[in-house]
């Protein structure tokens, strides 16, 4: 019998990177599947000889967005890829967080400021709506009254042009925003919510809709910081196990998605509001970190997870 052939699909620059990888590598095999480390833009590679391309570390995308849509139509007419075509377009651009906002999922407080609008009168706009945070000043927050805001691209990875700044400093919130809208890039407004600072965001970690295991990570944005400057910002990464709150949110947040479902991965990341509930920072569905490491058997799920879709679907084309 043919071992199934399975490109786990990163970025030159992420090669050596991506601490799944080795792991993942490792599973497929014990698994039966044949599994290589495959970069997204080589020219040279033959997509058709693989049963599946399988995202994984192709952390370079948002840089050339649209030649990585290109590349992911022309491998989807050669080899299954997953997580497919239609999640891949919705995902990459962080808009999806109204739809899923429309859906009654509790994301973090979001706008938008596009390309061609008045970012002054935009961000004046959500500084007025977002005046103070949910409760009275605390020593957690050092006592401030108004909480920072974070400005990051709609579309972007890893914290790259991600920036928490001070609300009074509005010149500085304007000068980031007005950088991306000058690179025909919308601007997403957030306040900082800050039980991350002592709590973390909380990232769980789903494959083939069943949920495996998540981690905790650490603040990334510190005040009037500068953006990161690498492929992606260091994480302080540790095991957590997820409160009924925060797995009910992960799952009603994938129930939300507007495709077809179970998906084979999906990391949903989420941080706590001031009185603790859990909100929706990020829903990652392209090329997310799943830290098998962090967790005993992560590496065999995901890997007996992508056996199966292989195998299901030779089943039905039997």
């Amino acid at each position: 019998m043919t071992r199934p052939r399975v490109a786990l699909v990163t970025a030159r620059a992420a090669r050596g990177t991506d601490q799944d990888m080795p792991l993942l590598l490792a599973a497929l095999g014990d698994a039966g599947a044949e599994a290589c480390e495959v970069d997204w833009d080589d020219d040279t590679v033959d997509w058709s000889r693989f049963d599946l391309a399988l995202l994984r570390s192709t952390w370079d995308y948002f840089e050339r967005l649209p030649d990585f849509i290109a590349w992911a139509e022309q491998v989807s007419r050669h080899s299954r890829f997953l997580n497919p075509l239609d999640v891949i377009r919705w995902n990459t651009d962080k808009h999806y967080l109204a739809d899923l906002d429309r859906a009654g999922v509790p994301v973090v407080p979001s706008a938008f400021v596009e390309p061609g609008e008045d970012a002054i009168a935009m961000i004046g706009g959500f500084l007025e709506h977002f005046p103070h945070p949910p409760s009275a000043p605390s020593p957690m927050n050092g006592g401030r009254k108004n909480q920072d805001v974070v400005v990051k691209p709609a579309v972007g990875a890893g914290s790259r042009d991600a920036q928490r700044h001070s609300r009074g400093n509005r010149d500085a919130i304007v000068a980031h925003v007005q950088r991306l809208l000058e690179k025909n890039r919308s601007a997403l407004l957030q306040p900082y919510l800050e039980r991350v600072d002592e709590h973390g965001e909380t990232a769980l970690l789903f494959f083939d809709g069943e949920f495996s295991h998540a981690i905790r990570k650490g603040p990334l944005l510190k005040r009037d910081e500068g953006p990161t400057a690498g492929l992606y910002a260091k994480e302080t990464i540790e095991p957590r196990t997820p409160s009924a709150g925060e797995l009910a949110v992960a799952r009603g947040a994938l129930a939300a998605i507007p495709f077809e479902r179970p998906l084979l991965y999906a990391r949903v990341d989420l941080i706590r509001d001031d009185d603790g509930s859990p909100r929706l920072l990020e829903l990652e569905l392209v090329e997310p970190s799943v830290f098998v490491a962090h967790a005993d058997g992560a590496a065999q799920r995901f890997a007996k997870a992508i056996v199966r879709r292989i195998a299901a679907r030779a089943g039905r084309s039997a």
